[in-house]
């Protein structure tokens, strides 16, 4: 028994010992008598023997400075010191020579930074010596503008708060240089953005360090809210203007969409080579009239701009007669798409077919007029000469062919005469539904982002002039649309709009409010709004069964009124896709959230989040959404089926994804007996070779810093018609596909000389690398492989010179690039 006594009480010494070197680990030689010699040094401070306080001070200084000029770890003096930390605040206060009381409040600020419950780093500060910030080490000076930072936010407009702001904004003074001499811009940046006063920024940029503060800038808009987003965009202009670089400087300019600011820029530009403008198969015999359609449309995305094809231009003619009507209309139309921005040539060959006694091939060749003029300016103004007389013809089919061409011919100009032209449409009592919708979305196409006050108050008029029944039309949508496009990328300015729509009939009213404010905040990553967005998903809708007869009714005709109020879901949808496609985590957040919806939602939004997804990644076929959108085309529900192929093919454009090639011929075959689906497959056939691959339809450009809105618009127009696809892509209004030609680009660059001359140089290609924040110059792509001009260039791709003997006129090598010979260069 004593000899068990005798071992559990070594038990408990050894627990007892272990607890005691847990609390307080060995220190080294070193570090002892480090600890001691600045426990002497405190205790000095706290004699009365008040001549040892100064080299007291002194020592404590330098011990400190030593370890904290390169910071990796809490420094041992720091550590050491802590426990003395109210020691030292109670020396301060006693200690009257000026000169020793600032030495002391130096040194308590920087102790300071291990007490992260006070604010005594600044503080101490601000009473301290005020000598040189860097002195004391960089992640004092990071520490510092935190604190400077919530001291700010806590300050109320008062007068004693405006001498402690002129305080604050002395020492943000002093480290503002400190950062930008140390790499550390985006810190710079972060301060100013804390305290709103990034109007400072101008005056410590130098020509080294400016473009990586104009990079940071312009990648924190998609996550700061209005209006400082604009105050980010403003001042990055303002730095990049003050050092002469304009085609940078324009860029922001069409982001802030002020055409004031556009104007200026381009006119004090002083050299005119700077702003040059970027330029925004044998087919199978089959008899049916549908997949006749369904080969015209192939055959025009696959030789869309090559002014040939072996089934058009070749025997035009006896072609277009096998389709029906409207399908003639479309496939004359595609005679526009193959001659694509060849005005002078292309017009030549499709006016013969201007005389035809068939108003349908009449109508198409209109539309092929408007295609053919789509994204060209012309002094002559073909199209408006040429279309302008059947705006107001008495045959409708003849008027949409003609309203439809002008509004991808003019889409961006905002030209008040076309739009004159174009507006008295709407009141004409002629018009039905069909013509008054294409009308109003070509309007907003012609005003698109430009809240055009002749535009928005025309359709908001002819909107509250419609009954109930008129707005359950399907084409009363694109009234909406019309309206949303005019206000693109506008945010706020659509707020008054908003509150004019109230007066609108349920349930389009609710249905015009979510697309017309979806468009105001078009790529600009809102995550309030796409919140707002969610939360309008998730409601579940039933249709409301009052009358007798529809109690009893169980059948078609109910889903039908489900549907019609549960519309305004679908543009919810497109909503979450059209907003987050601005910046890339936003785009992944939707994605999932996407996901959900596609597998849990309600049947109208089911058949909308293909769409979407085609949205959020417009010719670029990622993996992840490819494998969706291929599990559900082969889905229960038709219209989710039909959406899915179609967003296959907008995923895919002009990429010749070969994978993507393989998964829709395997779609052909499991839908062949299904002609709905079939055409579907062959339209996305067509657009994953549009163009046989030289082109693209992604909207944004300037390595995808800049949103096109008329590419926006053209893709808004297509989508928001297959929210009700069978009724209208797969209807009589096929033509409403061609809205996709506003968003059509060469994806290749092309390098020219100063006379604009071609000029074949080599260039490395390679994957874009994120380099914001980073110090130096670091590598902008990786994987790269180095040819020779003209390239085309892939959805996340960059190009940059591969030698010195040539510099671009603009930073970004993208599309047509003008280049200068380098004087300093040798071989």
């Amino acid at each position: 028994m004593a000899n068990t006594k005798n071992d559990e009480n070594k038990s408990d010494q050894k627990t007892e010992k272990k607890h005691e070197i847990d609390q307080e680990p060995e220190l080294s030689e070193e570090d002892k008598q480090l600890q001691d010699e600045l426990n002497m040094l405190v205790e000095r401070l706290t004699e009365s023997d008040t001549t040892l306080y100064k080299p007291a001070l002194e020592q404590l200084r330098a011990l400190i400075r030593a370890s904290t000029s390169s910071m990796t770890s809490v420094p041992k003096p720091l550590k050491f010191l802590r426990p003395h930390y109210s020691t030292l605040i109670s020396v301060y206060e006693k200690i009257i020579v000026p000169e020793n009381k600032k030495f002391c409040a130096d040194i308590i600020s920087v102790l300071g930074m291990t007490m992260s419950d006070t604010r005594d780093c600044l503080k101490f500060r601000l009473l301290g010596s005020k000598e040189e910030i860097g002195s004391w080490g960089h992640e004092y000076v990071r520490y510092l503008a935190g604190e400077i930072g919530q001291a700010w936010n806590e300050l109320e407009d008062e007068k004693k708060s405006n001498e402690h702001r002129e305080k604050l904004l002395n020492l943000t003074n002093e480290i503002i240089p400190y950062h930008m001499n140390h790499n550390a811009e985006a810190e710079a940046c972060d301060l100013l953005m804390e305290i709103d006063r990034l109007d400072m920024l101008e005056s410590f940029v130098d020509k080294d360090a400016f473009s990586r503060v104009c990079l940071y800038l312009t990648s924190c808009v998609n996550y700061v809210p209005e209006p400082e987003d604009s105050a980010l965009l403003h001042t990055a202009l303002g730095i990049f203007r003050k050092f002469d670089r304009y085609p940078e400087a324009l860029r922001l300019a069409i982001r802030l969409n002020d055409m004031k600011l556009i104007e200026e820029i381009f006119t004090t530009c002083k050299d005119g080579l700077l702003e040059g403008s970027s330029f925004g198969q044998t087919t199978t015999q089959v008899d049916s009239a549908r997949q006749n359609l369904s080969s015209s449309f192939v055959n025009g995305f696959v030789n869309a701009g090559f002014g040939q094809d072996k089934l058009i231009t070749k025997d035009g003619n006896s072609w277009i007669y096998k389709n029906k009507e409207h399908g003639m209309m479309s496939t004359t139309a595609s005679l526009g798409l193959i001659l694509l921005w060849d005005v002078d040539g292309g017009l030549t060959q499709i006016d013969k077919y201007l005389y035809s006694s068939e108003d349908y091939i009449k109508s198409g060749a209109l539309l092929a007029c408007g295609i053919v003029n789509s994204g060209v300016r012309n002094e002559c103004d073909p199209a408006r000469a040429l279309l302008s007389d059947y705006v107001l013809h008495n045959n409708n089919t003849m008027r949409i062919g003609a309203i439809f061409g002008l509004g991808l011919a003019y889409a961006g100009s905002n030209s008040e005469e076309v739009l004159g032209c174009l507006l008295p449409v709407m009141a004409d009592s002629k018009s039905n539904m069909e013509v008054i919708g294409v009308t109003a979305v070509a309007c907003g196409m012609i005003a698109v982002g430009s809240c055009n006050g002749d535009v928005t108050s025309t359709i908001l008029q002819t909107m509250m002039e419609k009954s109930k029944q008129q707005l359950k039309d399907n084409y009363a949508r694109f009234l909406a649309l019309g309206l949303g496009l005019a206000y693109l990328g506008k945010q706020e300015s659509v707020d008054a709009t908003l509150a004019a729509l109230d007066v609108i009939p349920e349930p389009f009213k609710q249905f015009s409010k979510i697309l017309v404010e979806v468009c105001a905040y078009a790529g600009t990553g809102n995550v309030l709004k796409v919140q707002q967005l969610l939360h309008i998903c998730s409601e579940h809708i039933e249709a409301e069964k009052t009358k007798e007869k529809e109690k009893k009714e169980k059948d078609k005709k109910s889903d039908d009124t489900t549907s019609e109020l549960a519309a305004h879901q679908g543009v919810a949808v497109l909503g979450i896709a059209l907003i987050a496609m601005g910046e890339e985590i936003g785009g992944q957040m939707a994605l999932r959230s996407l996901g959900h919806l596609l597998r849990y939602g309600e049947p109208v939004i089911r058949r909308a989040v293909p769409l979407a997804l085609a949205l959020i990644s417009v010719s670029n076929p990622e993996l992840q959404i490819l494998d969706t959108l291929s599990k559900f085309s082969h889905d229960t529900d038709q219209e989710v089926s039909h959406n899915a192929i179609f967003a296959m093919g907008i995923v895919g454009a002009g990429t010749n994804n070969a994978r993507l090639a393989a998964m829709l011929r395997q779609l052909a075959q499991f839908h062949a007996k299904d002609p709905n689906n079939l055409f579907m497959v062959r339209i996305a056939q067509g657009l994953t070779h549009l163009g046989k691959g030289t082109l693209t339809m992604s909207p944004y450009h300037s390595d995808r810093q800049l949103l096109s809105q008329v590419a926006t618009a053209g893709l808004l127009v297509t989508i928001t018609s297959a929210l009700d696809v069978k009724n209208t892509i797969l209807g009589k209004s096929s033509y409403l596909l061609y809205g996709l030609v506003s968003a059509m680009k060469p994806r290749m660059l092309v390098t020219f000389d100063k006379d604009l001359q071609p000029l074949p140089v080599p260039v490395r290609v390679g994957q874009a690398v994120d380099v914001v924040g980073q110090a130096g110059r670091p590598k902008t792509i990786t994987g790269f492989q180095t040819h020779t001009t003209p390239v085309l260039l892939a959805q996340g791709e960059r190009a940059e010179l591969a030698t010195e003997e040539y510099i671009p006129y603009t930073p970004i090598v993208e599309g047509f690039v003008i280049l200068k010979k380098n004087e300093n260069y040798e071989e």
